[in-house]
């Protein structure tokens, strides 16, 4: 719309029988100071001693003529402009439009050679100039029409640009949209996905202290350790060629599979065409102890008492197969290994291999089994393990001003993900979509977070960006927080760069431990949860929020989630950079 150049305005007074077509021109000193000029489309003489001129604003508008003396004094601008180039327009009515969300109104101060035109789009009933920001507050459907009139009436050029309509068969291309379908988890608060949301709800620590005698002398004894033992939930030939981690993730996959409405018996017996169907699990290492059994053996009782079975069940992707295994998956079976983020990369895997057609329906996640005293001795070195005791609240203290290191912990948690026409064709219940999802790298250290929190804020908004939202659209982030002195305020530098202060954050570490690898996998499947039931469960731990944090931390109780939005983020960052974050949207 714009029709200026780089030559900058050069004010110059001339009378009006001076002024030629093209003349970039002023009427008075005052439109000269306010910027306010008209490119001169034509001029005729009226009598002797007049000229009528028609003027246009130099961005495009409607004409309007002005008869002026000869000798009246203009200024020009010394800039002609080609009269053929300036547009003839007129602003929209606005009080006769019904607005959809998706709308957007343009304002051009079309009167200003250098004015910029300023963008208005409609998101859940309301106007935003920035829909990636939520640093201004929105304005209603009246309060833009009032904003537009005033405008009109100071010369701007106000347009309404409808959302486009799809046109039948306009998607023939696009990836495909999938949805969560089914729910399974084993955590430290119980077995199942009902044991899991009960407890975060309640606000239910399930951190407890180590037993036994391998666990004597190490420097901090508590975990979020699975209590109840995973053999006895299995066929116990299958258990025993399982390590922990795998015996985690079949009884969670399962749950997830059965709750999607299918027979646990396989795909078969789901109907389903077994080759598409995939396995995506994300695991750092599995189960550390039969690695560290095997070695124990062979040192104490030579080679001939090493188990045949040690080296596949010490791989991490022993959890992948051995849930294709046990429900005859043949499509693929994928193991995603990330440190902290392996599971939420897990799921964000599965989801592009739906989207593109490689398989229809996956079951994603994570799990881990490393509360082993060779691990807990590594992390309580590096001091990154919370020494808080057992008492009134959790060790683990996500945001809190005395949060002092995370506590570690073990177990799986899995979503069903399938294409949304295979699930409506089957009748499958919908909990919410699988958006999107976003990784990042922070390429800083090692172990420790980049305290910028800069790659944290790429994947974030890489993760709405996949998910074809505006951070707008965000009404909740299940955070990473593992209660570690650096990665939190790394995080909530983040959170803030991106999303402002106003979203309500939860943290579930305090409930649960740091999982490791599952985590991911867990804390998507209580974000689901969230969106579904529209309940924000409490951050436990953190008794006083730090105040360098500037969040809005829920926390002593569960708090409705926002009606205006329907992005919920659920983060994970890992040792060595690894950022990944999954988008999943409310339905219905």
């Amino acid at each position: 719309m714009r029709n200026s150049s780089d030559v900058p305005v050069q004010p110059h007074p001339v009378t009006v029988a001076e002024v030629i077509p093209g003349d970039l021109l002023a009427l008075s000193e005052e439109d000269v100071a306010a910027d306010r000029w008209y490119v001169v489309m034509h001029t005729l003489p009226e009598s002797p001693r007049t000229i009528r001129l028609a003027l246009r604003p130099p961005l495009g508008g409607s004409d309007h003529e002005r008869v002026f003396q000869r000798d009246h004094q203009v200024t020009v601008g010394c800039r002609r402009m080609d009269v053929a180039g300036v547009p003839e327009i007129g602003s929209a009515d606005l009080e006769t439009v019904e607005f959809r969300d998706g709308d957007q109104v343009t304002s051009l101060r079309a009167v200003d050679p250098g004015a910029v035109e300023e963008s208005y789009s409609r998101r859940w009933g309301q106007w935003y100039r920035h829909l990636e920001s939520r640093d201004e507050e929105p304005v209603s459907d009246s309060g833009l029409r009032e904003r537009a009139a005033r405008e009109v009436a100071e010369g701007h050029v106000v347009r309404h640009l409808p959302r486009p309509r799809a046109s039948a068969g306009s998607g023939s291309a696009r990836p495909r949209r999938v949805v969560v379908t089914g729910l399974g988890a084993v955590t430290p608060l119980g077995v199942g996905v009902d044991e899991l949301w009960q407890g975060l709800v309640e606000g239910r620590c399930g951190i407890t202290e180590l037993e036994g005698a391998e666990f004597d002398g190490l420097p901090v004894r508590i975990a979020g350790s699975v209590l109840v033992d995973p053999v006895g939930l299995l066929p116990r030939p299958q258990a025993r060629r399982m390590n922990r981690a795998a015996q985690f993730a079949v009884i969670a996959a399962r749950e997830a599979w059965q709750d999607g409405g299918l027979d646990v018996a396989g795909t078969v017996e789901s109907g389903l065409e077994p080759e598409r169907v995939g396995v995506s699990v994300g695991a750092i290492l599995g189960d550390a102890a039969v690695l560290v059994g095997g070695d124990r053996q062979l040192r104490d009782k030579g080679p001939r008492a090493v188990s045949p079975l040690t080296t596949p069940m010490t791989v991490p992707s022993q959890a992948a197969s051995q849930v294709s295994l046990a429900l005859r998956i043949t499509g693929e079976a994928r193991t995603v290994s990330s440190a902290c983020a392996s599971g939420t990369e897990a799921i964000g895997q599965a989801i592009d291999r739906i989207r593109y057609g490689h398989v229809d329906i996956a079951l994603a996640g994570g799990a881990e089994a490393v509360v082993t005293p060779a691990i807990m001795a590594s992390f309580a070195a590096m001091r990154a393990l919370s020494t808080h005791a057992l008492g009134s609240t959790s060790p683990s203290r996500p945001f809190a001003k005395d949060r002092d290191g995370f506590v570690n912990g073990e177990g799986a948690g899995f979503l069903l993900l399938e294409a949304e026409e295979h699930a409506r064709a089957r009748g499958a219940r919908i909990y919410c979509e699988a958006a999107g999802w976003g990784l990042s790298a922070d390429a800083h250290h090692m172990a420790a977070p980049d305290p910028s929190g800069k790659g944290v804020a790429l994947a974030m908004r890489r993760a709405v960006r996949d998910a074809g939202a505006h951070v707008v659209d965000v009404v909740h982030v299940n955070a990473h927080a593992t209660a570690t002195s650096d990665g939190d305020l790394a995080e909530a530098g983040a959170l803030r760069a991106v999303l402002g202060r106003g979203v309500p954050v939860t943290a579930l570490k305090g409930h649960l431990g740091h999982l490791q690898g599952a985590a991911g996998g867990v804390e998507a499947v209580a974000a689901v949860l969230t969106l579904h039931h529209g309940l924000i469960p409490p951050t436990i731990g953190c008794d006083e929020q730090d105040d360098a944090i500037e969040l809005d931390v829920v926390t002593k109780s569960p708090r409705p989630l926002p009606t205006l939005g329907d992005l919920a983020l659920s983060n994970s960052f890992g040792f060595g950079g690894h950022n990944a974050v999954l988008a999943l949207r409310r339905v219905g």
